[in-house]
């Protein structure tokens, strides 16, 4: 394994050894809490441009499950097509995996799809730091290797039109309600428990006018990076709310909308709230959020640097859960139209899926 550095904006040091793609690389150095699910995290689109810290130590000892393509087109076992966080920081490196589904090692993947990981870095260090000061940007530096790269940037940059489709995808066609998917980076998961629902699913990219088609509800899902950046699905989501208000006015049914996590945010600034960044984010397997109004308390699976800043929401909208750590918001929805969110990953893979009843309602309003 050769010597490598982590540098963190402020000139903190971390020194390590490699175990996977041997490059340097920068992005924002974010920390997740959960104990397992690196497979899972490291294809989930929504950690673009972020070199991701483990905080559990022991990283690698159950392996990699296969890239196996179901019939649908959706990879079986993983979030999306490929690894998309920057990078992999953890403690302990486990050299050697056991597990019933495993094909390969974490090494080998990470080499294969050509994305750097460290071991041997003090994590909890590392996290202590990044509670205090927030997220950082950072570099992964070899020792054989010349500082050549750039500082990277995070806020500001469009993340969602790097990992969205690029063209319209149909899955389960003909087999119930169609529903639009607004794929800002979407996780597979999602589609599979709405598949899972009997319904057509109609995903779209991040800045198609979605309302030139023929649906019965509308999904908004998940992404990485700044919210602002979305401006075109911003527009097309405030366009659908005018629209289904005024027919609601004229007597018709307004059609149900759900959003996740980036979800939640777009429909937020649709409807005319304002959105601020985390210190360091949501990024566990474990937030406790309470449906507002209710003693109703859900363990919740979260990856997000993003809020909405519940006191912007307009009279007409109202917060759906709170997160109980720090009391931000969790999810909106209208008071009288069928259109809600949640900042948290109901369909959690991995993690619990406590929440995922989530899909229920909305499948239930089309």
């Amino acid at each position: 394994m050769k010597d490598v550095t982590l540098l963190l904006e402020d000139g903190t040091a971390f020194r390590g050894q490699s175990f996977g793609y041997e490059k340097p690389v920068a992005g924002e150095v974010v920390f997740n809490t959960a104990m397992m699910g690196y497979p899972e995290s490291l294809t989930d689109p929504s950690y673009a441009g972020q070199l991701m810290a483990l905080t559990y130590p022991l990283v690698g000892n159950y392996g990699v499950p296969p890239f196996s393509i179901e019939a649908n087109g959706i990879a079986t076992f993983m979030e999306s097509e490929k690894i998309h966080a920057s990078a992999i920081i953890v403690s302990d490196y486990s050299t050697e995996f056991s597990h019933w589904n495993a094909k390969e090692s974490l090494a080998d993947w990470l080499k294969r799809e050509q994305v750097p990981g460290i071991t041997g870095i003090d994590t909890r260090q590392l996290t202590k730091i990044l509670r205090e000061h927030g997220v950082m940007m950072g570099k992964i530096l070899f020792d054989d290797q010349p500082d050549n790269i750039p500082s990277a940037q995070y806020e500001g940059v469009n993340y969602i039109a790097q990992v969205s489709c690029k063209e319209v995808i149909r899955y389960g066609e003909g087999k119930g309600k169609k529903v639009v998917l607004v794929d800002c980076g979407v996780k597979n998961n999602i589609i599979r428990c709405l598949l899972k629902r009997g319904v057509e699913v109609i995903r779209v990219p991040w800045n198609y006018d979605f309302n030139t088609l023929d649906f019965d509800g509308l999904f908004l899902a998940n992404g990485p990076g700044d919210p602002d950046t979305a401006v075109d699905t911003v527009t097309h989501i405030k366009k659908f709310l005018a629209t289904e208000k005024a027919n609601a006015d004229k007597g018709g049914k307004a059609r149900p909308c759900m959003g996740i996590c980036m979800g939640n945010q777009l429909l937020a600034k649709a409807a005319g709230a304002t959105i601020y960044k985390l210190k360091y984010g949501h990024r566990s397997h474990n937030q406790p959020v309470q449906q507002v109004g209710t003693n109703r308390c859900f363990i919740t699976s979260q990856n997000h640097g993003y809020a909405v800043d519940s006191t912007t929401l307009p009279s007409d909208w109202e917060p759906l859960f709170i997160n109980m750590n720090d009391g931000s918001n969790e999810g909106i929805r209208h008071k009288h139209f069928p259109w809600f969110s949640a900042q948290f990953h109901p369909e959690a893979a991995s993690g619990p899926v406590d929440t995922e009843f989530l899909f229920d309602d909305f499948v239930k309003l089309l």
